[in-house]
């Protein structure tokens, strides 16, 4: 004969994370017992059934503002991360900002300073031309 010890078992387990609706089939479960098996009378049974009823409508407030706190800090943290995003975006457009009026303002300087050496080099040749026309007989005593 095989040994107790030998047979295979089964362990099942569950991380549910529904601890209140547990709480509250545990708590009915309670008091349906209480109620069964409590040698009172009526009144003393409902005075009974009144106070579990509060300390279980107690248990289920304080979980209640428990849950609403935590929920509250998750979204405190949430919206302190958006905002410091928010802020990030922020500082990097206007560094962007910024870099594009610096760049606008060299290109403007370059391009002045080009059109002044165009005007220059113009204004050189023309000269040029000019002395050059203005001595024709140079130009046939070289011939």
């Amino acid at each position: 004969m095989r040994n107790q010890d030998d047979l295979p078992y089964i362990i099942v387990e569950r991380d549910s994370g529904g601890s209140f609706g547990s709480f509250c089939l545990g708590a009915l479960v309670g008091a349906g017992l209480a109620l069964l098996f409590a040698p009172q009378s009526g009144e003393e049974t409902q005075e009974e059934i009144r106070a579990r009823a509060q300390k279980l409508r107690a248990a289920a407030e304080e979980r209640l503002k428990e849950a609403q706190v935590s929920l509250e800090d998750r979204l405190g943290n949430v919206r302190d991360g958006v905002e410091s995003r928010v802020e990030l975006v922020r500082d990097a457009v206007e560094s962007g900002r910024v870099a594009a009026a610096e760049a606008r303002t060299d290109l403007e300087a370059k391009l002045e300073r080009s059109k002044a050496a165009a005007k220059a080099g113009i204004a050189a040749a023309k000269e040029a031309a000019a002395d050059g026309a203005g001595s024709p007989e140079d130009d046939a005593g070289e011939n």
